[in-house]
This record gives C-alpha cells, structure tokens and sequence, in this order.
C-alpha cells in the first residue's frame, strides 16, 4: 500500500459543525464550530489530507435525501475552502441505525472504503470524533481514535476507561494544533 499521503480523518457533526438532535436537514442548518473550518486549512496547508467521516441517518429515516446532503456537504466544502483548505473527500453512511450495514459507526466500513479508495495503510491515522461510536470505528480499523469535546465529545470523556490513552482535546483546533506540533 502506497502510504505517502498524511491522513487525517474527521466527524462531521459535533466535530466540524455544531450537532443536532433533530439532525441537520439543510445547508442553513450547518453551522461550523469556532475555529473548525480554520483548523481544516490549516491542516491542509501543512499537507495533511483531510477526510471526513460521518453518519448521517437522516437519509435512512427519510428526513434528508441525497440532494439535500450533496448541498449541505458543498456548502461545507465552500466555507472551508474560503479559509484556504481542503476536504479531499467524504465518506459517509446512509443507513438507519437498524439497517444492519456496515459502514455505519461503531463498525469500521466506511474507514475500509477509505483504505481501499486510498490504498493507504490505517495504522496510526489520527481519526477525530465527539462520540464513543468514531472511537470505537477508528480503533477497530487501526487509526489512533482522538476526541474532542465539543458535540458528544464531553459525555463521551467520562466513558473513557481511567487508564484509556486516547487523546482528548477541547476543539478541532486545539487537536489541529498538537497534530502540527
């Protein structure tokens, strides 16, 4: 497998963009957390590829089409472009939580779709999520699971065993920054 690429894998919801309960169902209701969308470009700008990696039951359940979530992720992929970076793709899974795929978080599917579209190797690619479900996908496909607090990501640090040696961050920017040393 050609490794050359400096892969970053990224949550959507949580991670990049403020979360929500009643998921977000149009491009007005995608906001970008503080400081994210910088994050992104600066990442790319030191040549990290970044990827975004999300579940997004809304289709599944019926209340977003694909139309609606090809909107969304442009206008996800404008703002950050704006501030000078760069999504090189996005992986994401359609299913309803009872569908039974696997792609959807907790399992690994959609990280295996990126190693195959990539040929890359897994081990060790920092993978940023805000819930136990990105940590769970990332140690299962060999990435090195890091968390964030913002979205779920405050919950899910006090489910974190005691001696867990998963990193955890306040925000995207806050990992960016370790990431770029």
């Amino acid at each position: 497998m050609a490794s050359e690429l400096k892969l970053v894998l990224l949550d959507r919801d949580g991670v990049i963009n403020r979360d929500s309960r009643a998921f977000i169902k149009t491009p007005d209701e995608w906001k970008a957390l503080p400081g994210s969308l910088e994050a992104i470009a600066r990442l790319h700008q030191a040549g990290w590829t970044v990827i975004v990696v999300t579940n997004q039951s809304g289709v599944g359940r019926g209340l977003i089409d694909y139309a609606q979530l090809a909107e969304i992720h442009r206008k996800m992929h404008n703002e950050v472009v704006a501030e000078g970076g760069e999504i090189a793709a996005v992986f994401f899974c359609p299913h309803a939580p009872d569908d039974g795929c696997t792609c959807r978080k907790p399992k690994s599917g959609l990280f295996e779709q990126i190693r195959n579209r990539f040929d890359v190797a897994l081990e060790n690619v920092p993978a940023i999520g805000d819930s136990m479900r990105d940590l769970v996908a990332a140690e299962t496909a060999g990435c090195k699971p890091v968390l964030v607090r913002t979205g779920n990501g405050r919950k899910t640090e006090k489910l974190l065993p005691e001696e867990s040696t998963i990193e955890v961050f306040d925000d995207l920017s806050q990992a960016a920054d370790t990431l770029l040393g």
